[in-house]
């Protein structure tokens, strides 16, 4: 059964992270992903290690594990775009695609001939998705910028650490390259978008996106915070500030992290706990009357959790249907039986390791079940398929 993108080529002149993972996302959901890469040198993330992959002799392998974290199900050509044979492939291989993404400073592909407007000249119905720090237009457009920058500038550092005045207070980057990520699910999503348009009217476009965009759009509540109180959001460490109780708890032996989101579940938590009166005190009865008094209710709760394991208060509260788990290592993550259940890490053949192991796309469709059978490429493994498929030659 063919994936609901079976139907659409994508050629990925896009390198490190928020490029290829919008090309992961549509190469899982059926697409033919054209990977371009620079001859001898490739994708940067290739070299982006340790750890790489290992061969079955436990010898490393070139391939990078950041790398193989989100190339799966794509084909990788190697090109010179600076030259005119590899400038004339790509416009032979756009003129049959669908989609461009690219995340080139402004300017650079226009340089080489392969900007929107050129390659709208050889395919019209084109949909070209432009991925950049700022964008093209603004006085940072040609800036350089990396995830870990846009985390400070777009505001998402100063509300993520321990609060001040707590151990280890400060700012802290997200432990995922975020923006990169939710970057790439927006290019995904916007040329998807341009695609479901172009059935209906036939025209191609241009999408213009920008990292620090990306950023300030899901700042999500804590922008709408300041935007109607004018209070600037702070830290404030894993203590949610607007639903309360939601936050890490010490047990006995180890960490939880409880999210309570209604009265109901603080009723039930409250019971657990050995204190049902907790849920009719006029200080703790509604949540925001447990955000106003939550220097109160907070060691309250700390108390009770200390003298419990994490296991034991986790199986109660979800009995319960109150939201509450361990906090988990990587590892735990896979171990989890319900991860496993849901078939989301799985290995795939590997030209040089052998196998490769893949967590996969998290969609599930009833009618047009994903495959994952491809695994990262090597760096130009699918050059002469491909240049054989267009009927071109590479000098």
């Amino acid at each position: 059964m063919a994936g609901p993108l079976s139907h659409v080529r994508v050629l990925d002149l896009s390198r490190i992270m928020a490029g290829p993972w919008a090309g992961q996302v549509l190469a899982d959901l059926g697409a033919d992903v054209i990977k371009v890469e620079r001859p001898g040198a490739g994708d940067d993330t290739r070299s982006w290690g340790p750890p790489f992959l290992s061969d079955p002799s436990g010898k490393p392998t070139k391939e990078a594990g950041y790398y193989l974290s989100v190339n799966r199900g794509k084909r990788s050509i190697t090109l010179d775009l600076d030259k005119p044979e590899g400038q004339a492939i790509v416009r032979a291989i756009a003129a049959r695609s669908d989609i461009v993404l690219e995340n080139f400073k402004v300017g650079t592909l226009k340089r080489f001939g392969l900007d929107y407007e050129s390659l709208k000249a050889v395919n019209p119905k084109i949909i070209y998705c432009s991925i950049t720090g700022f964008g093209q237009t603004g006085p940072k457009r040609d800036a350089a910028a990396y995830d870990f920058m846009i985390q400070a500038m777009g505001g998402l550092m100063s509300v993520t650490g321990e609060r001040d005045g707590m151990p280890g207070a400060g700012p802290q980057k997200v432990g995922v390259p975020i923006v990169d990520l939710m970057t790439g699910m927006y290019a995904a999503v916007g040329v998807l978008a341009a695609l479901a348009r172009r059935n209906e009217t036939g025209q191609g476009d241009y999408i213009d996106l920008a990292m620090l965009d990306v950023q300030s759009a899901f700042l999500a509540n804590q922008a709408m915070n300041w935007l109607v109180s004018g209070n600037t959001p702070k830290r404030g460490g894993n203590r949610h500030p607007n639903i309360q109780p939601q936050d890490v708890f010490p047990c006995a032996d180890g960490f939880v992290a409880l999210a309570v989101g209604n009265d109901g579940q603080f009723a039930k938590l409250a019971e657990i706990l050995g204190h049902a009166e907790w849920s009719r005190d006029e200080r703790f009865a509604t949540n925001p009357a447990r955000v106003r008094n939550h220097p109160v209710l907070d060691p309250l709760l700390r108390a009770e959790f200390a003298k419990r394991s994490r296991a034991e208060l986790a199986a109660a509260l979800e009995a319960a249907g109150v939201p509450c788990s361990p906090i988990n290592t990587v590892p735990e993550v896979f171990a989890e039986p319900q991860l496993q259940h849901r078939k989301m890490l799985r290995e795939l053949p590997h030209p040089t390791g052998g196998r490769v192991p893949q967590v996969v796309s998290p969609l599930n469709f009833a009618n047009a079940q994903l495959a994952f059978d491809r695994a990262p490429p090597l760096l130009g493994q699918h050059t002469d398929e491909v240049l054989r498929e267009f009927g071109l030659e590479k000098s």
